[in-house]
């Protein structure tokens, strides 16, 4: 009688899509673990794990379809993010250091690898450039570790992304052309078609996609279907790419730039498309990239292995000169140097399409095919030491200059809740103003009058705010939820302010406005008249402020001398880098100076105009446009700013901006000592302030880098 066989062993390579996917999952859960604790780069981990369990390894797992579709994915994802989380203000001012950059990164190293496939490999000419832009090109491998890291918005990052766009595109036309001029079928009417199937691509992905995505958010607001569209746009983006003659890398990248003001970083969406990316899709692509080392060439001859370490040294010193040559150029620093080399250093799928190409057109041989893999381990290894050794000594610097700056991400925000329909935009509109390092100070309170104390109220206020926590949890924010009992609702909101030492207020618009003295509610006026030293936001939400095209900000005269003025700034700011959406001013000159000298500092996308006559309010309505959300700064009855013609602004709102979301901002008054920011030993905080210095001090404690 023979044992009853409980499990069946599968036979190697494993086949079965369950087996295969609980060995990945495992590669993807315990490697991280493991090389963090050796304190080496996961990126490594996960290559290495792929050589292991691959066919080259211990045959456990093919390169098949599957991980190749999802490698693929995983390398437009790290494009689509790059481009996604990339500073727009920062790119644009750096944009000549991005084409210096990529020229250098792209220049260089064809230099040297012509040379060296010429004189060394002794390869033709042709053979020899083709082989220098294997080494020329490089894959953004170190980013998505970087981006955890918190620089991914670090002004050398944006440098070297912008590059790399530069440098791949350079070196993936030095194929497509070595390869015509191979064939014998380089003729001037490619050079016309390239150009003009580049330009359309780039006109339907950065003129078609924005408005297009705009128009589906306001329309849709299921979060899955909002990812699967961003999905559906970044495919698309690979696609038209692909169909004008590059790389699908250079698609995605677009797409993310397309999409970059449109998903906020705090955003629950770009939340899910993070997660997402760096739980499967990335890691997929690093073990695939894996799975392509292959061991057994160290004992077919050395002539293989002499490739692949010259490839490698020449792809290391081209790379690290071209990153040493940006530092001195442009004066960065030893670790942006350290970060620039561990981005721009790893080869990977550009290499790959590169080396593969020329292999088919016979101008590449096995040696070099081979070398390359091997060479794609040792410079993915190096690099992502590199990027990790300089990341983290940037991230360390910058959390030292927030403390020096005294910018604390402990700054409270409470959203005051009552309606179900604009809970999750005020959730929205807080996590845009909030710094993105804050993740557990924003609050919600629902109170609940005396008079309806009941079991039904009690329900719908669990309901309510139950809601507002999954919302505020799907951006990876904790929602701390409090219910009051009170007489009066103005009374159980200022009560929770006091107790948790809020900051910042957010309110909605109250809904009825029959009476021009009735525009904000019995409520709002009485928490205004009673909490001076908490900066206020009524917020009436139009439409999804992921839509908004542009924040268009009305500042009266002398608002700049209050106190509450760097407080309700820096929240603008923060509009501006969780969203990258444009900000106009209008304000009158000295105050437009100082919110200039801090844009040069700490700069942003936005616009200056003088403004300065109250009487003629309804100018702003003339170049004001249908996403525009209208910010106005108001001040409470003899207060330094307060102007007559303030009263007249409902009436104005009421008739003139009923299509435009707006939000009205009170600035805090007094009182500084319940502000998590305010710094008892700095008096500058404790008085009005009336010069540029003393303003330049205030902003700097609360803007931080």
């Amino acid at each position: 009688m023979y044992p009853l066989l409980l499990f069946s062993v599968p036979t190697l390579p494993i086949e079965d899509p369950v087996y295969k996917f609980l060995i990945l999952l495992i590669v993807i859960l315990f490697i991280p673990l493991l090389f963090n604790k050796l304190k080496l780069p996961h990126i490594l981990g996960m290559i290495i794990a792929g050589a292991v369990i691959g066919p080259n390894g211990f045959n456990l797992l093919l390169r098949d379809s599957g991980i190749l579709l999802s490698g693929t994915a995983g390398l437009l994802y790290i494009m689509f993010l790059a481009g996604l989380e990339i500073d727009l203000a920062e790119f644009k001012k750096n944009a000549l250091k991005s084409v210096t950059f990529g020229l250098y990164s792209f220049l260089i190293p064809i230099g040297i690898g012509t040379l060296v496939s010429f004189y060394i490999f002794d390869f033709q000419l042709l053979s020899s450039i083709l082989c220098a832009s294997m080494i020329a090109s490089h894959t953004l491998l170190a980013y998505p570790m970087l981006s955890k890291m918190g620089v991914a918005k670090n002004r050398v990052v944006t440098v070297t992304v912008g590059g790399t766009m530069i440098t791949d595109t350079l070196a993936l036309l030095t194929l497509t052309v070595i390869v015509k001029l191979h064939g014998g079928t380089l003729e001037p009417r490619f050079w016309i078609q390239l150009a003009i199937s580049l330009l359309i691509f780039a006109l339907i992905v950065t003129l078609l996609f924005p408005p297009l995505t705009r128009w589906f958010f306001k329309r849709f607001h299921d979060n899955i279907s909002q990812y699967i569209f961003v999905l559906v746009l970044l495919f698309t983006g690979a696609v038209l790419a692909h169909l004008a003659g590059v790389e699908p890398i250079i698609g995605a990248f677009l797409t993310g730039m397309a999409l970059n003001r449109l998903i906020p970083s705090t955003s629950p969406l770009m939340n899910r498309i993070d997660f997402v990316g760096n739980a499967i899709f990335i890691p997929f692509f690093l073990i695939g990239v894996g799975m392509m080392v292959d061991y057994r060439v160290f004992f077919r001859g050395w002539e293989t292995i002499l490739v692949a370490l010259v490839l490698a040294l020449s792809s290391f010193t081209a790379k690290m000169f071209a990153a040493w040559l940006t530092q001195k150029t442009f004066r960065f620093t030893a670790d942006e140097r350290r970060v620039i080399f561990g981005l721009s250093g790893s080869q990977a799928a550009a290499t790959l399409a590169i080396v593969t190409v020329g292999y088919n057109a016979g101008l590449l041989d096995d040696t070099v095919l081979n070398g390359s893999i091997i060479m794609i381990l040792i410079t993915c290894s190096i690099a992502s030491l590199f990027a990790q050794k300089g990341g983290r000594e940037l991230s360390i610097a910058r959390s030292e200059q927030h403390d020096e700056t005294g910018t604390s991400p402990a700054d409270k925000i409470l959203i005051a809740l009552n309606k179900n329909e604009n809970a999750d935009e005020l959730i929205n509109w807080s996590h845009i103003i909030k710094s993105k390092d804050n993740k557990h100070g924003i609050y919600a309170v629902n109170v609940i009058p005396a008079a309806e104390h009941d079991t039904g109220a009690n329900k719908r206020s669990a309901d309510l705010l139950h809601k507002a926590a999954v919302h505020a949890a799907a951006a990876d924010v904790y929602l701390n939820t409090f219910t009051r009992y009170d007489v009066s609702i103005a009374n159980g909101i200022i009560g929770v302010i006091k107790e948790n030492n809020i900051s910042d207020l957010v309110l909605g618009l109250h809904e009825t406005r029959e009476k021009e003295n009735s525009f904000m509610g019995t409520m709002t006026e009485k928490i205004l008249a009673r909490c001076e030293d908490t900066t206020l936001f009524i917020y009436k939400p139009v439409q999804p402020v992921a839509t908004i095209k542009r924040h268009v900000l009305v500042l009266p005269a002398r608002c700049e001398q209050e106190i509450g003025f760097p407080f309700w700034l820096s929240r603008i700011w923060n509009i501006a880098r969780n969203s990258g959406v444009y900000l106009l001013f209008y304000g009158n000159q000295s105050t437009l100076k100082i919110i200039k000298e801090m844009n040069k500092k700490y700069p942003i996308e936005a616009e200056f105009r003088l403004f300065d006559d109250w009487h003629d309010f309804l100018i702003i309505s003339r170049d004001l446009h249908k996403d525009d959300n209208l910010i106005i700064v108001l001040s409470r009855p003899g207060q330094i700013s307060y102007q007559q013609n303030m009263t007249k602004l409902p009436h104005y709102l009421n008739k003139y901006f009923q299509a435009n979301s707006f939000t009205l901002i009170y600035p805090m008054q007094n009182h500084l000592s319940n502000n998590p920011s305010y710094d008892p030993n700095d008096a500058s905080m404790l008085t009005p302030v009336r010069t540029l210095e003393q303003m330049r001090k205030s902003l700097r404690k609360l803007f931080g880098n």
